[in-house]
This record gives C-alpha cells, sequence and structure tokens, in this order.
C-alpha cells in the first residue's frame, strides 16, 4: 500500500477537538436525570462538593477522562460514561490539598473496574497525597464494590486485593479528613474511619459495615439505614464518626476548619496565623468559674473560650464520650490541643468511651506536632459494674500508655481534681513535666472522703461513732491536702491566679516552637491509630 493510499491519520486539530469532547462528557457525570435525582435528595453532586470545598477556581482534575466510551460500528465515539470517581487538587486558603470521591450519579458511586484504581484505597488519589505529602479529602457517597461484578470477572476477589495499606501509611504522614455524605458501607466506609478527622450529615448520611439487606438476611432483622447508620448512633453513640452537620455546607466548612490547624504533612510546622487578641488578656470570670462547692459542676467550654484566641475553638466529637472535651484552639495564633475533663458529666470521671477519645485525640496532636494542655478536673476512672463489664479499666490503662508515649510538649493545668490512674493520663513525663494549678486544684491517690474509708476501716469501725469518726479523720487529713503544701515540697511546680492562666499557657505555647521544630517528622513510638 503506498503513502497516498493509506487512512489519513487525524491532525492535531481533530485530536484536541475529541480532547474537548471527552473533557465536556466528563463534566456531565451521569446525566441531567442523576443529577436531577442527587439534588432531589438534599444532595450536591462530587463537583460541587470539591467546588464548595476549594478556593474558587482552584480544582485541577486527575484522571478526568477515565471512564467508558460509547462507539458506533466504525469505532466513531459517541459518547462517555465517566468513570464513577473524581479527584484531583485544590487549594484551601491557598494550601494545596488533594481531593477525591464517589460520583453517585454514575452507578451509585460504585466502584471501577480499571487496570489501575483512580480512587478509593489504593487508588492514584491516595498516591498522589502520599507520594507529595499533602492533605487528602475523601468525599464519600458510595458503597464500594458490589457482587455484580463477579458475572464480568467471572471470579471471586480475595479480600485484600485492593487494601488499606496506603490509607494506613497516610496516618502516620499528612492529614487526611473524611466526610460521609451519602450511605457508606465497605470500602469507601472503612476509609473514612481510617481518617484524622471524619463528619457526616444528619439525616441524609449512613455509614455502617453492612447495610439493611445483609442485616435482615445474616440476622433476620429488619432495620432502616437511618436507625443502623445515620449520626446518632455513628456519632453520638459509637464514635465511629468524629463530628456531624446539619448539611453539607456546614460539613465542608468543618473540614477546612480542621485543616486549617493541621501542617501539609508531618515534616513541616502547623500553621501559624495572625491574631489581634491580646495575649495578656485576663479574664475575671476565670476568679469564680470553679464554684466553692466541690461537688458542683461548672462549664469547662466557656473556661475554654475564656482563654483560647477568640473564637479559635474548633471542638472534636462535641457529642460523645462527654465527660472529656477534646477541642483544636490556637494560643496568639499558635495551634495546641486541649484536652479538658468535663465535670457535667460523670463529675469528669474517665469511661471507656472517653478514654478511645481521649487517646485519638492525644496521638492526632502529637502526630502533628501540636502541644498538648490537660485541663484537669478528673476524680478518677468510673466505676461499679458497668464500668467493669465496659472494660474501662482497660480502656483507662490505655489512656496512660498512650501518654507515656507522647512527644510533643505537654502542659498540665490542674483546675480541680486530679486522682488517680485517670490524673496521670493527663501527664507528659517524657518532657519537662511542668504542671501547673489553680488554687481550687486538689490531687492524690483517692480522694479524701473515700480514701479515708478505705485506709482507716478498722478505726472507723471500732470507734463508738464510725460517722464522727470517718469526719473527724477527714477534718485532719484536709490540711494537708492543699496545694499550697504540694508547692512548698515542690511535687507541683507553680501555682497561678486563673486569670493568668491565658497569658502564661500562650507563653508555653511558644516555647514549645523550639523543640518541635527540631523533632519534625513521623512519630517515633507508634503511628496514629484510628
Amino acid at each position: 500500500m503506498t503513502d497516498h493510499e493509506r487512512p489519513s491519520q487525524p491532525g492535531i486539530e481533530d485530536l484536541l477537538d475529541e480532547l474537548s469532547f471527552r473533557r465536556e462528557e466528563a463534566l456531565k457525570m451521569g446525566g441531567d436525570v442523576a443529577i436531577e435525582r442527587q439534588h432531589a435528595a438534599g444532595r450536591l453532586t462530587v463537583r460541587e462538593r470539591i467546588a464548595q470545598l476549594g478556593d474558587r477556581d482552584s480544582f485541577q482534575e486527575i484522571g478526568g477522562l477515565a471512564g467508558t466510551g460509547h462507539y458506533d460500528a466504525d469505532e466513531t465515539l459517541q459518547s462517555v460514561t465517566p468513570a464513577p470517581y473524581v479527584g484531583g487538587t485544590v487549594t484551601i486558603d491557598s494550601r494545596t490539598v488533594v481531593v477525591g470521591g464517589e460520583d453517585f450519579t454514575v452507578r451509585g458511586g460504585t466502584t471501577f473496574s480499571a487496570t489501575r484504581r483512580k480512587g478509593g484505597q489504593g487508588g492514584l488519589v491516595e498516591d498522589f497525597a502520599f507520594h507529595y505529602r499533602l492533605p487528602l479529602v475523601n468525599l464519600i457517597d458510595g458503597a464500594g464494590g458490589t457482587v455484580s461484578s463477579i458475572e464480568k470477572r467471572r471470579h471471586t476477589v480475595f479480600p485484600g486485593v485492593h487494601g488499606f495499606e496506603r490509607s494506613v501509611s497516610l496516618l502516620g504522614q499528612s492529614p487526611v479528613a473524611s466526610a460521609v455524605l451519602g450511605t457508606a458501607a465497605g470500602g469507601p466506609a472503612g476509609r473514612a474511619i481510617l481518617s484524622h478527622f471524619s463528619i457526616m450529615v444528619r439525616g441524609s448520611s449512613q455509614i455502617f459495615a453492612a447495610g439493611p439487606p445483609v442485616v435482615k438476611r445474616s440476622l433476620g432483622q429488619v432495620i432502616d439505614k437511618e436507625d443502623l447508620g445515620g449520626a446518632a448512633v455513628a456519632v453520638d453513640k459509637a464514635g465511629t464518626i468524629h463530628n456531624a452537620a446539619d448539611t453539607e455546607a456546614e460539613a465542608l466548612e468543618q473540614i477546612r476548619r480542621f485543616l486549617s490547624f493541621m501542617p501539609q504533612n508531618v515534616w513541616e510546622m502547623p500553621p501559624v496565623t495572625p491574631c489581634d487578641d491580646p495575649v495578656d488578656r485576663c479574664e475575671d470570670g476565670l476568679r469564680t468559674i470553679v464554684p466553692s462547692r466541690r461537688t458542683q459542676a461548672f462549664n469547662v467550654r466557656k473556661l475554654i473560650d475564656m482563654i483560647v484566641d477568640r473564637g479559635s475553638a474548633f471542638e472534636i466529637q462535641p457529642t460523645h464520650a462527654k465527660s472529656v472535651v477534646t477541642t483544636l484552639a490556637r494560643f496568639n495564633g499558635r495551634p495546641a490541643g486541649i484536652v479538658a475533663n468535663n465535670p457535667m458529666v460523670y463529675g469528669g470521671a474517665m469511661d471507656d468511651k472517653s478514654a478511645r477519645k481521649q487517646i485519638r485525640f492525644m496521638q492526632l496532636c502529637d502526630t502533628f506536632h501540636l502541644p498538648l494542655i490537660f485541663l484537669v478536673d478528673v476524680p478518677g476512672f468510673m466505676v461499679g459494674l458497668r464500668a467493669e463489664e465496659n472494660a474501662t479499666l482497660l480502656e483507662g490503662m490505655r489512656v496512660v500508655h498512650a501518654a507515656a508515649g507522647i512527644s510533643v510538649p505537654t502542659t498540665t493545668l490542674v483546675i480541680r481534681k486530679c486522682y488517680g490512674m485517670a490524673g496521670m493520663a493527663t501527664c507528659n513525663k517524657n518532657g519537662v513535666d511542668y504542671k501547673l494549678a489553680w488554687p481550687t486544684a486538689e490531687w492524690g491517690s483517692l480522694p479524701i472522703e473515700g480514701g479515708v474509708a478505705a485506709a482507716f476501716r478498722r478505726e472507723i469501725q471500732d470507734a463508738d461513732d464510725p460517722a464522727a469518726k470517718e469526719k473527724e479523720i477527714e477534718a485532719r487529713l484536709r490540711p494537708f491536702a492543699s496545694p499550697f503544701r504540694t508547692a512548698e515540697a515542690f511535687a507541683v511546680e507553680d501555682i497561678i491566679d486563673p486569670r493568668e492562666t491565658r497569658p502564661v499557657l500562650c507563653r508555653l505555647v511558644e516555647l514549645a516552637e523550639v523543640p518541635i521544630r527540631q523533632n519534625l517528622g513521623p512519630r517515633k513510638v507508634f503511628n496514629f491509630m484510628p
């Protein structure tokens, strides 16, 4: 065949036209009907979510041509059904972030069969975040694999072919945030949990190991997806997902706020922002916030708001395990993590759920070099039959174990009670072990009231009036429980006026920058556990 008889190759203009056509087809997603159905359910499309998450016009798509082409008999392209996953990079407050999510308008966001995964666990989006050391945001709206793919493959796939290895490795390197924006099961649900921060939307998001049809077939239990895995279960009770939002817009805004406290990766410092809140601000309200009656509760969130940069507090898991409050905040523009016991729930005692919550938060701060501040008012571990059945002692000692591995600078400030092994979990023996206290503070192995009954049991039983003898011994010992007696022995380093709390903590958070900067990189003890 001579050259003039050969079929002519497409010219550059033809090729560029085809490229434009394929890009336009990708933007159509699952088509107008599917998009309208998504909107009717009160949900945004994945492209709308990405646009809302990132700075204006900052999305740079990766793999936008992936999908299934539809050709006529002459192999001329007629249309393209895009892959049910959209990913790439955006900037958030001018910082580059990798983002990806299932496109529910295309086959319900089910896994796209291809030589290489575009997104999901083991996909290019995760690889991009890992190799370029960038934060990752997962926008989850799909149930992962489907048994219908068996017919296409003609065989089943062994679990782990597309595993979570990359998801796990990212946890020790880059911030990962996930928003569950639909019904998540299988792989997408797993990735939501393998995150440093996760959020879902009340009423329109659900997450579970398996959905209602599987539950009915396995257990004979009929339950709808909201009762099985809605926010009331996944966020409030189980703590599987950290936070809940009322709208998708609020969920995406919370992700933006979370990332604002985080460095790009573990080799960088957390970002410092401008601050116009005076460092020397001393709130008179702190002087009387702790009631004179030792058993009366106070609002620890109000206390936090009075000492951090105004408006900077961002609470993690506010509706779960409420006896401890875990909050990201800033001190003179510098990020820090706050763990505060909440006397309004169980008197601030640590139960099994608050123990797990505290561990996750401490590891988050330690992974990304945020100094930790403990605001302590803990009477000890929860006690009683239910506490023992829930393995409170085991979970509590895991907090002590986690505290022993903290590498970031830590400040312990005892507001009121600090007793027993739960009190041990508020101190960092790897650092300066600098402990501060307000004049209202008290501590020991046990509170005097309960401790006297145990330590002087025989003497009390042998007394003519056991109740009077118990009160007598308590009165005899109480003066020695004064925090000033401990300060005399230099067993607590400083006692401060509550009004001085903000200036003192701002100075300590600033001092923490030097050792943190010298110890950047992955944690040396163990990686972040979800």
